[in-house]
C-alpha cells in the first residue's frame, strides 16, 4: 500500500490553543510577510528580499519535498483561525534540528513554545526521534527564551556553528533527549527594582552606546584591566549576550541601572547562583564616569543587597564583595552596606597600569 503523499502525511497537532497543520494557500501572503519582518531577516537565513514566489516555493514545494522525503517535517503554526508562523523538525534519523518563527503579530504569547512542545511530542512518540537539537545566532534573545521553556539543555556558545546568508555565526546551542522534561531546566535571572531615583532592569540593546563609554573610560579600567582593548560596540554586545545566557542557565542575574529616563548609569550583578550549596552569591559593579560621586551605586546596591537575601527574592545566606587595594568608592560601599572584611588576598589583582596589588574580600550573612 502506498503511503499518503504531501499533504495527507501531515499530522494535524492541537493543544487547544495552537494548531499545527499543512500549509494552504490562504498562508502565503501572511508567509511572507513574516519572511520580510527585519527580526526575521536578522536572526535568521531567509532570502532576502523575500519575494511573494519565494514564499510560495518555500510552502508549496520545499515543505511538501520534505515530508515525502522524510528529511524534514515542517508544520504551518494556526492561531485563532489565521496562519501564525511555522515549526519544523529537521533530520531523517535519530538526531534532529529545530527550527520556528512567528509572525510578527503573533509574538509575545509564547505560542511559539506552545507549537514547538507539539512538534517535539511528535517527534519522539511518532516520528522515532531520540534527539532534537536547537541552535541560534547568539544574541537571539527571543530564540532563547524557547528553549528554555521548552526545558533544552543549554550547552553553551558553538563557535562558527552558522552559516546564514554567506556569513559565519557563532551559535547558542542546546539539545533534548527523548524522557526529558519539556520544561525549564533552570529558573531564569531576570526581574526589575526599583528605588527612589533608580530603575535596575535587564540589559538592552539600547544600553550599548553607554556600555562602551563606560568600558572606554580609563578610570573603569583601572580595576577592571580583565575588560577588552579597544572596547568598542562588539564587545559591549559581547557583554549583553554574556548576561542574557547566565541569566537563562540560573548562573548570574545582571541589572542595568537606570535613571529616570531609562539611561544607563551603571550595571551591577549577583554572581555564581548555581553555587551547589543553593546559598552563596557574590555581588560585583561599575558606574559610568558621568555618574560617580552622586550615590548612585550605594542605592543600587541596597536594593540588590536586600533582593539576593530575601527568601522570596534570590534567597542568598551569604553575599560576598571583593574590592582591590586602592579602589576607595568600591570599599565605602562594602562598608554602607554592612559588609564585613574578612581577609586580603595578597597580590591577585593586577591594575591596568601592570601594578599588582592586593584584594580585600567581604562578607555578608543573613
Amino acid at each position: 500500500m502506498t503511503a499518503p503523499a504531501w499533504p495527507l502525511n501531515v499530522p494535524v497537532l492541537t493543544d487547544g490553543v495552537v494548531t499545527l497543520r499543512a500549509h494552504v494557500r490562504g498562508d502565503v501572503q501572511r508567509m511572507n510577510e513574516m519572511a520580510n519582518d527585519p527580526d526575521m531577516v536578522r536572526w535568521t537565513a531567509v532570502a532576502t528580499p523575500h519575494p511573494l514566489s519565494a514564499s510560495e516555493k518555500f510552502a508549496f514545494e520545499i515543505i511538501p519535498h520534505g515530508w515525502d522525503s522524510g528529511t524534514f517535517m515542517c508544520w504551518a503554526i494556526e492561531f485563532e483561525g489565521r496562519y501564525a508562523g511555522n515549526v519544523d523538525i529537521r533530520g531523517k534519523g535519530a538526531l534532529t534540528d529545530i527550527g520556528f518563527a512567528l509572525h510578527p503579530d503573533c509574538r509575545g504569547r509564547s505560542l511559539t513554545t506552545a507549537a514547538a512542545r507539539l512538534a517535539i511530542d511528535h517527534a519522539f512518540v511518532e516520528a522515532g526521534k531520540e534527539a532534537v537539537v536547537w541552535r541560534s545566532q547568539v544574541g537571539n534573545l527571543a530564540s532563547l527564551r524557547v528553549a528554555h521553556a521548552l526545558g533544552f539543555r543549554l550547552h553553551g556558545v558553538q563557535p562558527d556553528a552558522l552559516l546564514e546568508r554567506d556569513r559565519i555565526h557563532d551559535a547558542w546551542t542546546g539539545s533534548l533527549r527523548f524522557g526529558d522534561a519539556p520544561y525549564p531546566r533552570t529558573t531564569w535571572r531576570a526581574s526589575t527594582l526599583r528605588t527612589e531615583r533608580l530603575t535596575l532592569r535587564p540589559l538592552t540593546y539600547d544600553d550599548v552606546p553607554r556600555i562602551v563609554e563606560a568600558g572606554s573610560d580609563p578610570s573603569t579600567r583601572h580595576f577592571l584591566s580583565n575588560l577588552p582593548s579597544p572596547y568598542g560596540t562588539k564587545e559591549a554586545l559581547s557583554y549583553i549576550h554574556d548576561s542574557w545566557w547566565k541569566a537563562a542557565i540560573g548562573r548570574d542575574e545582571t541589572w542595568a541601572v537606570a535613571d529616570e529616563d531609562d539611561r544607563l548609569v551603571a550595571t551591577i550583578g549577583v554572581m555564581g547562583l548555581d553555587d551547589p550549596t543553593g546559598g552563596l552569591g557574590e555581588i560585583g559593579y561599575w558606574t559610568h564616569p558621568d555618574a560617580r560621586g552622586q550615590g548612585v551605586m550605594t542605592e543600587a546596591a541596597r536594593a540588590v543587597v536586600a533582593h539576593a537575601l530575601d527568601p522570596e527574592g534570590l534567597d542568598r545566606r551569604r553575599l560576598s564583595l571583593v574590592a582591590a587595594e586602592g579602589n576607595t568608592a568600591s570599599l565605602r560601599i562594602a562598608e554602607r552596606l554592612g559588609f564585613t572584611r574578612y581577609g586580603t588576598e595578597h597580590g591577585t589583582c593586577r591594575l591596568a597600569d601592570g601594578t599588582i596589588t592586593d584584594h580585600h574580600v567581604h562578607e555578608l550573612l543573613r
